[in-house]
């Protein structure tokens, strides 16, 4: 990738054109966004998932819009190519047009984020698009299992298995593009009805279980890395044993440095200059040696 070229909207529409796909991962911090940026990751989402794999949350609703902008100043410090969403948490955005509009222009004007997700599809949402968008604010729209609305859902569950509510979801995902969203987040949807989605829609979609259909997939970096050790969904593939690898490398520091084979004084510290150390012994000595004699 260039030094200097930073991925778009415009660029993810384009690899849409040409039929090539795209990936993303979730980041919450510094490191991790550098590392994956690096590694030529197109998109980073700074998700409300963070509530559940950073901060310990049992779901994604207790997070508020400034823990949110605390990980997206992060993230934004740590890529310097990826295009990077601000996920809108929940309640920031459903009290009021006003509310949303101020809460997402935070996560641009505050955190340097590229975009804002904002998840469902009422009458209310699409509104609150068209004026993010009309002030320069691209939107993300987020369609299928809405983890904010997962109350209502009854947990994290497969949505839009019957036609008529795939016919709603089609709907909707039209709506969104009508009303400027730069691409739509399909999430545990049929894979059939993703594809359909995707191949109607001139934006992209970014799939997360929803099958290989999509231009582009999210997964949640902790989950890809086999660091979180909360539920495990079907459609995570995880890459690396990272909980067992970092309790291994953790088990074997803390024997090291029980059996005093950490540090090493040859190569992982530093010795004192031996004049400037034969000198302050030299100054111990005579100071206690003072100290000795006025105790007389």
């Amino acid at each position: 990738m260039s030094e200097t070229k930073r991925i778009t909207q415009h660029t993810l529409k384009r690899l849409k054109q040409e039929g090539q796909t795209f990936a993303s991962l979730t980041a919450y911090d510094f490191t991790t966004a550098q590392l994956l940026d690096q590694a030529g990751i197109e998109i980073l989402l700074v998700g409300d998932s963070l509530a559940m794999t950073a901060l310990g949350h049992p779901n994604t609703l207790s997070i508020t819009v400034d823990e949110m902008l605390h990980h997206v100043k992060a993230v934004s410090r740590g890529a310097k190519h990826a295009w990077i969403i601000a996920d809108a948490p929940f309640m920031s955005y459903h009290v009021s047009l006003e509310q949303g509009i101020v809460n997402c222009a935070r996560f641009i004007q505050e955190g340097h984020a590229h975009a804002v997700k904002i998840e469902g599809c009422t009458p209310e949402i699409l509104a609150l698009v068209k004026r993010l968008v009309a002030i320069g604010i691209p939107v993300v729209g987020h369609l299928g299992l809405t983890p904010q609305a997962m109350l209502t859902f009854g947990g994290f569950k497969l949505q839009a298995k019957t036609t008529q509510t795939a016919l709603t979801l089609i709907q909707q995902a039209h709506a969104l593009e009508q009303a400027g969203v730069c691409a739509i987040v399909l999430e545990m949807i049929p894979t059939e009805l993703a594809t359909l989605i995707s191949q109607q829609l001139a934006i992209p979609t970014i799939g997360i279980g929803a099958g290989k259909g999509c231009d582009g997939q999210v997964l949640v970096t902790d989950d890809l890395l086999g660091r979180f050790q909360g539920f495990h969904p079907k459609f995570v593939r995880t890459y690396m044993q990272g909980a067992s690898l970092t309790q291994a490398a953790v088990t074997a520091y803390q024997a090291d440095v029980k059996n005093r084979t950490f540090p090493n004084n040859e190569t992982e510290a530093t010795p004192m200059n031996p004049e400037a150390y034969a000198s302050l012994l030299r100054q111990l000595a005579l100071e206690e040696g003072e100290t000795h004699a006025k105790s007389q």
